[in-house]
């Protein structure tokens, strides 16, 4: 009988591993317009129309690109991350340090579930400065 609960115990810890990368997939992608500019990772983008879109959903990166016909594109690393109610819309947000912004989270409508772009060295280090004030 232990081995036998050992064995569901393992299976059920293999289901819900191979079930959390799905939870941090944009399907069709996000659209987003600033009116400022921002830093995505290390990457500083003028105000825009941006997508948001995660080209290959076996990596935790997300491309984010211009859509008004601009060069600006970056490939960001992300983190999945929860929301205790389901997001009615899909949006972004963006961390501010000092008088910069910095992209944050992208949600998905409808979704428990988000993303968490990883901060770059430049965020990073305004963080840790602003902190030491």
């Amino acid at each position: 009988m232990n081995s036998v609960g050992k064995l569901f115990g393992k299976m059920g810890l293999l289901s819900l591993l191979s079930v959390m990368p799905l939870a941090a997939q944009i399907d069709n992608g996000v659209d987003f317009t600033t009116s400022f500019p921002f830093y995505a990772g290390d990457a500083k983008l003028p105000a825009g129309h941006y997508k948001v879109t995660q080209p290959d959903l076996n990596d935790d990166l997300l491309l984010v690109e211009n859509i008004n016909g601009g060069a600006h594109s970056v490939f960001v690393q992300f983190v999945p991350t929860h929301s205790a109610q389901p997001h009615p819309k899909s949006d972004v947000t963006f961390e501010k340090v000092g008088d910069t912004d910095y992209l944050n989270r992208v949600w998905i409508e409808g979704q428990n579930y988000g993303i968490k772009v990883a901060p770059g060295k430049l965020e990073t280090e305004a963080t840790a400065t602003a902190k030491g004030q």
